[in-house]
């Protein structure tokens, strides 16, 4: 079990990351803000007691220096857990200026979370109220329609999150065909994910294929709020079926549902805005401080908190 007195310290991580990389935010260099936004999260880890491992990061150890799948985190001392993270959730948005940009991470107990490869993921999400009346395996309309009978909304109020990507061409054409709206984003669907379940966000479904690893933390956060995530990795090549089944993914053309991708009933989720988003506000400076604002969620509790600090040294520690 993810113990709750670490909730107030993972918040503290997903923050710190969050101030470092505002400060790059709409300067046009999304790898200085994932830098940033990594180096901040990984020094903050390092102070809390625990025995952490990332099961899904950066990327493998040859390709990232700080974060990378496998680099143990905390001091060592204290309960084992998998870290799930993505200190930078929409580079690009972060980069240009645009919403919707978070700072977030996900911990379970060890083997709790599906070490998913760095692959792409065909993904639905649905809020509690449309829970259990979806599947990836059925077609889009009868997914759509579904949400629309749970929700008690016509088709054409219905709205659907989608990465905008040349891959999606297909999916969007259908998605309208069937006379739902669409809202395209150019990054960040572990924010879409949750934003179905937030009510007033305007959004009750996603859909369509986005990155693995975010996958995982978008399960992490639907187990806290009650929703639903649905996953199935697309596997391109032998070598990334080789690679899936390496990291313990004994049939990686599953369905995975909430329950493979993580399997405690103990999870815990903190997220920090960077940029303003559906249900968190980004980063802001002034010569108070730093304000942040943040979510931490557990699974075993169904406990939401919203948390938001500011940070009156955070000037200096950040470099501004």
């Amino acid at each position: 079990m993810v113990d709750r007195n670490l909730a107030l310290d993972f918040v503290r991580v997903t923050e710190a990351a969050a101030m470092a990389a505002g400060l790059w935010v709409g300067r046009g260099d999304k790898h200085a803000a994932d830098n940033a936004a990594t180096e901040a999260m990984r020094k903050r880890f390092n102070s809390i007691d625990m025995d952490g491992q990332v099961v899904i990061g950066e990327g493998e150890r040859d390709k990232a220096p700080m974060l990378y799948i496998g680099e143990k985190v905390g001091s060592g001392k204290g309960p084992q857990l998998d870290i799930a993270v993505d200190p930078l959730e929409g580079t690009n948005m972060t980069a240009q200026g645009h919403g919707n940009s978070i700072s977030v991470l996900a911990a379970g107990p060890k083997s709790s979370l599906l070490h998913a490869p760095d692959t792409y993921m065909n993904k639905i999400a649905v809020g509690p109220e449309a829970k259990g009346g979806i599947d990836l395996d059925y077609s889009i309309k009868k997914n759509i329609l579904a949400v629309a009978k749970a929700l008690g909304k016509p088709l054409a109020e219905v709205t659907v999150i989608i990465l905008d990507r040349d891959r999606h061409q297909k999916l969007i054409k259908e998605v309208r065909e069937v006379g739902a709206r669409i809202q395209l984003i150019g990054d960040g669907d572990v924010a879409g994910a949750i934003s179905t379940c937030i009510e007033g966000s305007g959004v009750d479904m996603l859909l369509g294929i986005g990155a693995a690893p975010e996958g995982v933390l978008s399960a992490c956060a639907m187990k806290c709020l009650d929703g639903e995530f649905q996953g199935r990795l697309v596997l391109s090549s032998p070598e990334e079926k080789a690679r899936a089944k390496k990291m313990g993914i004994q049939h990686p053309e599953k369905k995975l549902q909430l329950s493979d991708l993580a399997k405690s009933d103990s999870v815990l989720f903190a997220a920090t805005g960077v940029t303003d988003g559906p249900f968190l506000r980004g980063v802001q400076y002034s010569k108070k401080g730093v304000n942040t604002h943040s979510v931490v969620m557990r699974s075993s509790s169904k406990t939401i908190r919203y948390i938001e600090t500011l940070h009156r040294s955070a000037l200096e520690e950040v470099g501004r």
